[in-house]
């Protein structure tokens, strides 16, 4: 289905919902991100596969974000995502500490539509102190002595949220190497696409091209949105606005700084597309 703009697929969001979202080097889509301060969304639950950026600091600095499970969140060489930081210090918001590889097999367990999955590399680890959810058990194949194993519950997300160079006719999406994202899709209700841009065909029919696409069976929605994982990087698109990313960073130290951003780069950018 295609729809006519970030908002359009934002309103399609309830709020309570639980987003996946990939991070910011894997098609992060900040347009949707900030289609949702727009509508005002309240009360999210947000993944990051496996970290969380600067969408995700938006939606927290926003009050759009109730809890948040993933293995870090950070604004890369800006340093620390501030309006996390600030929620966090303030009690605002919920965390639930993961690692990657935790993240990626919870999230195929769901695509595979099994209950979970098995990992072992966090045995030794405090973090299992804080996941009851997470259960070691005997691995129920050993044959010489205590074997323990990690099970990871599936996770199945109410909706991924990505950003993409181009969705076809057909409703397939091209993702290129960021293959993460079809597992996001795969495992959730319903994904949410933007687009740089619409092409006639299927790329699934396109032999260059299908090994980098997701089937529309997996896309929900799509609508294009010109440069709408800025500030960070698409493919081989554009680059990573360092720039953009720095003066964000400084502005929503504060509260007051936050806002005034998001009055200018939110509210203010939508209205003057809109008069335009």
């Amino acid at each position: 289905m295609m729809l006519p703009s970030a908002d359009a697929l934002a309103a399609m969001v309830p709020d309570g919902a639980l987003l996946a979202m990939p991070p910011d080097n894997s098609l992060p889509s900040v347009a949707i991100a900030k289609a949702l301060v727009r509508r005002g969304a309240r009360n999210l639950r947000m993944l990051g596969v496996p970290v969380s950026g600067f969408a995700t600091d938006i939606l927290i600095g926003a009050g759009c974000v109730a809890e948040l499970e993933t293995s870090a969140v950070s604004l890369g060489e800006a340093g620390f995502a501030p309006r996390f930081s600030a929620a966090l210090r303030e009690g605002r918001l919920v965390v639930r500490d993961a690692t990657c590889p935790a993240i990626h097999s919870m999230l195929q367990a769901s695509e595979k539509g099994i209950p979970f999955m098995p990992l072992r590399g966090i045995i030794g680890s405090d973090i299992l102190a804080n996941r009851p959810d997470w259960k070691v058990v005997p691995n129920p194949f050993a044959t010489d002595g205590e074997d323990p194993i990690v099970l990871l519950p599936a996770k199945q997300p109410d909706f991924a949220i990505f950003h993409a160079a181009m969705a076809d006719s057909e409703g397939n999406v091209w993702l290129g190497r960021r293959r993460e994202c079809a597992t996001i899709a795969h495992a959730s209700k319903a994904a949410l696409v933007t687009v740089e841009r619409f092409v006639e065909g299927n790329f699934l029919e396109d032999e260059k091209l299908a090994s980098g696409a997701i089937s529309s069976t997996y896309i929900t929605a799509t609508a294009i949105a010109e440069r709408g994982a800025h500030p960070v990087a698409l493919l081989d698109e554009y680059g990573f606005d360092a720039a953009y990313v720095t003066d964000y960073a400084r502005a929503a130290k504060t509260e007051d700084g936050f806002r005034a951003w998001l009055d200018r780069e939110v509210f203010g950018a939508a209205q003057k597309v809109a008069a335009e």
